[in-house]
């Protein structure tokens, strides 16, 4: 499945915690402050930042960077987020970051509201997506910007990001050497942000979802993976191997969502799946996509969507336990994760869970169930089912450690990332070279001297 992105995780974690805190879990919590575990998931991006920070950054270790990327190309690609423990910009996980940031506050924005943390999720998504509208100022000329960084280059040198001088190479794809999986994503991006500030700022609304339609169109005119476009640019990073059908039935969703035009639907039945999913992933988005149409079939009754509740549904019965689906195609450890693949399994713990809760909203809106087998599945068997993984996540396990940085007093304190790893400009203000760096992670078992709070590991 290629490289986890690290900024994946609290991106989850967040949908799960909104969700139990909405549904009442939170006074169920066994110690656990959900609300907490909240307000760090967000404060996550913050760290991760690239460009000119605003003095309300709550990250304070953290200062401006890359303040020239793009230049070289005369285009201003100043801004997004860097990827995991890197200082590389990879738009393909980036877009799906803001993709799914959206899809909280559009499912939970009330519930933010209450809790004063919907601005700040605001905020992480437009970081996000005025990078990203950044990245299609030249797509009438059939250029659009996916990337910026050289991996290879990146991954020999330890540097804070304050202190880069590897090449700011960007990348971008074009007619001739297409790449949908990207382009798709971005368009399902931007979808979904318009949709988050429609009322909030309309004009910058519009702006998305114009751009939207014009990057998708992109996306689904000159197809083909932009891995084989790129090659070592992305791979074997964050090359695609699901293919970029996906990419396009997500995206087509989306716009779907955001416009109600009903050539979106049209397109959206033409799309070829390949097998049922029991994985949704930065890659892999069936899954997603199913859960997210399904609710014109759950909550509209609109039978058009039948096929893709069916399709949830399945996707459901995979991953839920056996003793709960005898259809279950997952594993789950005897301290009761979620296990899906060898590496950077949370990342997977965490979206497929959300899909649960997702789904247990839209039933319990219709006080609907379904069956797995002679199992019936209600809302609380989801939502139970979530809550089980993620008071794992938070420290309700074997090794009473939590997997989230910052959160209670047992958490990774060593990990890997770059900006954590290195003092501070503020405590070290000499120039850390691209070797030097190397000194203060790969060669010393201390802690690292700066905590980046929110960030979820990889897993036990």
């Amino acid at each position: 499945m290629g490289r986890a992105p690290q900024e994946m995780f609290p991106i989850f974690i967040l949908l799960l915690l909104l969700s139990l805190l909405e549904s009442g879990a939170a006074a169920a919590g066994g110690g656990l402050d959900y609300r907490e575990a909240l307000n760090k998931a967000i404060i996550f991006f913050e760290g991760q930042r690239s460009g000119n920070l605003p003095s309300s950054n709550r990250v304070t270790w953290r200062r401006d960077s890359a303040l020239s990327d793009g230049s070289f190309q005369h285009v201003d690609l100043v801004g997004g987020y860097y990827d995991a423990g890197d200082n590389v910009k990879f738009n393909f996980p980036m877009s799906y970051t803001a993709t799914m940031l959206s899809w909280s506050v559009l499912e939970y924005g009330r519930k933010m509201k209450s809790l004063s943390e919907l601005e700040n999720a605001r905020d992480a998504i437009r970081w996000a997506t005025d990078y990203l509208l950044k990245c299609a100022v030249h797509l009438s000329a059939g250029r659009l910007y996916v990337g910026v960084g050289d991996p290879g280059q990146d991954h020999l040198c330890w540097e804070r990001p304050e202190d880069m001088d590897t090449p700011r190479t960007p990348y971008w794809v074009t007619s001739h050497t297409p790449g949908s999986e990207v382009a798709a994503e971005t368009a399902a991006a931007m979808a979904a942000a318009s949709l988050v500030f429609r009322r909030s700022d309309p004009a910058y609304s519009s702006r998305l979802l114009k751009t939207a339609k014009q990057v998708f169109r992109f996306a689904n005119s000159y197809r083909g993976s932009y891995g084989d476009s790129l090659q070592s640019a992305v791979c074997p990073y964050y090359c695609s191997y699901s293919g970029y059908q996906d990419e396009l039935l997500w995206g087509a969703a989306w716009l779907l969502r955001a416009t109600n035009d009903l050539r979106y639907l049209k397109f959206i039945k033409k799309i070829k799946v390949n097998g049922l999913p029991d994985l949704f992933s930065w890659d892999n988005k069936y899954a997603g996509a199913y859960v997210l149409l399904s609710k014109w079939a759950v909550v509209k009754k609109d039978g058009r969507f039948n096929a893709y509740k069916e399709g949830a549904e399945h996707f459901m019965c995979a991953v839920l336990p056996k003793h709960l689906s005898p259809a279950s195609t997952t594993t789950y450890t005897p301290g009761g994760l979620m296990y899906k693949l060898p590496e950077y399994n949370m990342q997977y713990v965490t979206s497929i869970t959300f899909l649960m809760t997702t789904y247990a909203k839209y039933i319990a809106s219709t006080k609907t169930l379904f069956y797995c087998g002679d199992n019936s599945i209600t809302r609380h068997t989801l939502r139970s089912q979530a809550k089980t993984q993620v008071d794992y996540i938070l420290g309700k396990n074997p090794k009473r450690m939590s997997y989230m940085v910052g959160f209670g007093e047992y958490f990774p304190r060593r990990i890997h990332h770059r900006g954590s790893s290195l003092p501070s400009t503020a405590a070290n203000p000499s120039h850390l070279s691209c070797n030097y760096g190397f000194e203060y992670f790969y060669h010393t078992s201390k802690s690292n001297p700066n905590i980046l709070t929110g960030a979820i590991v990889g897993g036990p």
